[in-house]
């Protein structure tokens, strides 16, 4: 049985594009085992080139790749099918998509659109649970309507930051207090994150993160370590072990994940059977909460002073660099990345299948 093509998204209109051609690499390498990968790199201006040979993904930049334009088009007949620009020839046929893309214009259900559009099956969460994990606001308040514990927190527009600083200023320290987080709201791998632990610290951090994003988030800082699960499946899904991050500088920054090198990841994290019993009871139910599919990894913090367990965030495109949790997570399990490539594109088509048992056409009995 000869194998089928699985088109490999990756790059991106994003501050974590160079994350993604890391992620991308790996995953293609796995993918290349059981199926025909046509790699896609997507250019930080928005343009996709294709097919971009397995060893150029790390560094694609358009300017070094002599390779075609290439589209999908979102009409229903398109399904998988790829085309050169701007002659609309037909490149090939993909069965799959497989987006590993992190962030704005990727992972945020901007693509997760147009391959819906196109009738395709993909790798991940559907449209809403994409923009909905992308968006640290929005998902936050999902998680609060499920009773999921979390941090506090507060979010401001770019607008009001810009002006009315003194008012953000003092709310954040009447709500929350110090030391706070401040983040873009839809953005991942620690982009634009600072600390601030005093008021002096709180005006460059907010105009830090609101260079990434229109709307910023301000969460309460906690003393704890930090924790992760990785989840696999869709309207089943079950969770893997859980790991402990601890990072090398004072939080887990950008550099610390992927430029020093230097954090520890514990598998299995050191903890009591019943707090990962409830780690993984409420990784679950957030994961159902935002109707997510395929896969996510989801952190959580659990306080060094009265060990509660609180929510962080979910990604529902998790890093497969080799220094990601997620494959990680689920090598430790029992499941290889390449059995897990073959089981995530599996997912896509099983859900795939599922929304085509819906009927579309409405018909007065």
């Amino acid at each position: 049985m000869s194998k089928f093509t699985v088109a490999l998204l990756f790059g991106g209109r994003s501050g974590e594009h160079e994350v993604s051609r890391n992620s991308a690499y790996a995953v293609a390498k796995a993918l290349s085992n059981s199926y025909t990968v046509f790699p896609i790199g997507i250019s930080k201006e928005g343009e996709w080139y294709g097919p971009v040979p397995l060893e150029g993904i790390k560094d694609f930049v358009p300017e070094k790749y002599p390779g075609k334009r290439v589209t999908i088009l979102p009409t229903l007949d398109s399904r998988g099918k790829i085309y050169s620009l701007p002659d609309l020839e037909l490149l090939t046929e993909a069965k799959v998509i497989f987006p590993v893309l992190h962030g704005t214009y990727g992972e945020d259900g901007t693509v997760q659109g147009l391959l819906e559009m196109a009738n395709v099956p993909y790798v991940g969460a559907g449209v809403l649970a994409s923009s909905a994990g992308m968006d640290k606001v929005i998902m936050k308040k999902i998680f609060a309507y499920s009773g999921l514990p979390q941090v506090d927190f507060l979010s401001f527009t770019r607008k009001e930051i810009e002006n009315n600083p003194d008012r953000v200023i003092l709310e954040i320290e009447e709500e929350l207090g110090y030391p706070c987080f401040i983040k873009p709201a839809n953005l991942g791998s620690s982009v634009g994150i600072s600390k601030a632990s005093r008021r002096v610290d709180v005006l460059k951090a907010l105009q830090k993160a609101a260079q990434y994003d229109r709307k910023v988030i301000v969460e309460q800082g906690v003393n704890a370590r930090e924790l992760e699960i990785s989840v696999l499946g869709n309207d089943d899904p079950r969770a893997s072990a859980i790991g402990e991050i601890v990072p090398c500088n004072e939080y887990y920054d950008y550099k610390a994940k992927y430029i020093d090198d230097r954090s520890e990841l514990i598998i299995p994290a050191k903890i009591t059977a019943e707090q990962e019993s409830l780690l993984k009871e409420i990784a679950l139910k957030a994961y159902k909460a935002l109707d997510c599919s395929g896969l996510a990894r989801i952190d959580f913090f659990l306080t060094k002073d009265t060990n509660k367990i609180l929510i962080n965030e979910i990604n529902t495109m998790p890093g497969f660099t080799n220094i990601s949790m997620y494959p990680k997570l689920w090598e430790y399990t029992g499941i290889p990345m390449q059995e897990l490539v073959v089981r995530l594109v599996e997912l896509a088509l099983e859900r795939h299948r599922e929304k085509e048992r819906n009927v579309i056409s409405y018909e007065l009995e």
